[in-house]
Parts: C-alpha cells; sequence; structure tokens
C-alpha cells in the first residue's frame, strides 16, 4: 500500500469508524467496536476493498494511533473523536497539570467568551504534547496553542479521561482554566 493509499484509506476509516458508519454499510456496537470482517465486507460494498494486512498496516502505522484492535484482533474501533453516539468506557483519570489544545485563532473569541466546547463530538480533545496539537490547530487556519490548567480545573471537579491513543477527553474547558497566552 503506497503512502497515499494509507491514508486516504486511513481518512476513509477515520469517516467510517468515528461519524458515518453506514459509509461502509455498518453498524458499531455502544462501545465502537464492529467486527473486522464485517468492516472489511463494508468497505469492499462501499467500493474501498482492504484486505486485512493493509487493516493491520494502517492500524499500526497511523501516526495518532486513532484506531484499536480489540485484544483478541476480531474487533477494530476508532479511539477517540465520535460524533456518533458510543460510549468508549474509559474511567476517570487524573491528568497531568498542564495539557494543551491546538486551535486556529479565529476561533480565539468564541473560546474566551465560552470556553472549549465539544461541538458535535463527545468531548474536547487535550495533549500532553505541543507538536502535534499545533497541527491540528493549523487544520483549521493559523494556529494557536492554549495551555489548559488541568490539575485545577480536575480538582474542580471536571472528570478527565485517556484514551488509548493517549488523547485526553474532557466534556468541556471552562474558560477560568485556559492560558491564552501560552
Amino acid at each position: 500500500m503506497s503512502p497515499e493509499q494509507t491514508t486516504r484509506t486511513s481518512k476513509f476509516l477515520s469517516l467510517v469508524l468515528r461519524h458515518q458508519p453506514e459509509t461502509a454499510h455498518i453498524t458499531l456496537d455502544a462501545s465502537g467496536w464492529v467486527h473486522v470482517d464485517e468492516l472489511l465486507a463494508g468497505c469492499a460494498k462501499a467500493r474501498r476493498s482492504l484486505s486485512r494486512a493493509d487493516l493491520a498496516h494502517i492500524v499500526k502505522t497511523n501516526a495518532k494511533k486513532r484506531f484499536e484492535f480489540s485484544a483478541d484482533g476480531a474487533r477494530i474501533r476508532a479511539s477517540q473523536g465520535h460524533s456518533v453516539e458510543v460510549d468508549l468506557n474509559y474511567e476517570p483519570k487524573a491528568p497531568p497539570s498542564i495539557l494543551y489544545h491546538g486551535t486556529a485563532t479565529r476561533f480565539l473569541e468564541s473560546i474566551r467568551a465560552q470556553g472549549l466546547l465539544k461541538m458535535n463530538r463527545h468531548h474536547v480533545h487535550l495533549s500532553a504534547e505541543t507538536k502535534m496539537t499545533m497541527q491540528v490547530g493549523a487544520r483549521h487556519g493559523k494556529p494557536v496553542l492554549l495551555t489548559i490548567l488541568a490539575a485545577d480545573m480536575h480538582q474542580a471537579g471536571h472528570p478527565f479521561r485517556l484514551s488509548t491513543n493517549g488523547v485526553w477527553l474532557v466534556e468541556h474547558v471552562p474558560v477560568q482554566f485556559i492560558k491564552f497566552d501560552a
């Protein structure tokens, strides 16, 4: 599989496993899982044929580790970022003292007024590192890095969850926990 094919297929899998499973004629279970065989058959129906080896390659090499196999390898799901209703069953966990969120400068006025909102996703995504976070912000315009006072937020009663690919998930980040001058 060429790098371009891998990227295109990874984007298609993100669409199917996070937002529109019907695109590949599949149904996700309550926790976002689908049997690998069902996904492969659905991809073929959607004219996006994919072998099990190609799928394993995408899961293994995806820079953001967006997908995960079940322990027995029979099922697959997206690690986070869903807009469809799923419960990933991540347990609450204490975050590091500081986390980061990448966004575009054009969203700052709204963020200063309302904090970080999950919008059409299940959670606001935060990261312990800055490089990938800035890349995410750059997808939407001139990037800016926001520093989140995660430990303070956690102590104030806001639950955090950590996805299997290292993304911290919260319902909302109130303005008082955001440093805008990072």
